[in-house]
């Protein structure tokens, strides 16, 4: 898929990056390609500046990939 940041919406904003490392290795199980957005601005600038990592999904697969998520975090409580 191209990146086309026009079509993408945030899916999942966490502080700890490898929650959205998790997420997106989930969410590729599934074929859904994700785009981990902010993951180098804590090296750069560090982590007190950001806000979340965001972890971002093409608009079109935005309901799968959130029910996908959904269902294992209520399969994990």
């Amino acid at each position: 898929m191209e990146n086309n940041s026009d079509s993408l919406v945030t899916l999942l904003t966490a502080s700890l990056i490898h929650e959205v490392h998790i997420a997106k290795t989930l969410l590729a199980n599934y074929d859904i390609d994700s785009y981990i957005i902010d993951e180098n601005i804590a090296t750069t600038i560090g982590t007190a500046f950001v806000e979340g990592y965001k972890l971002k999904v093409d608009a079109a697969d935005f309901d799968k990939a959130k029910k996908i998520l959904d269902d294992i975090n209520e399969e994990n409580n």
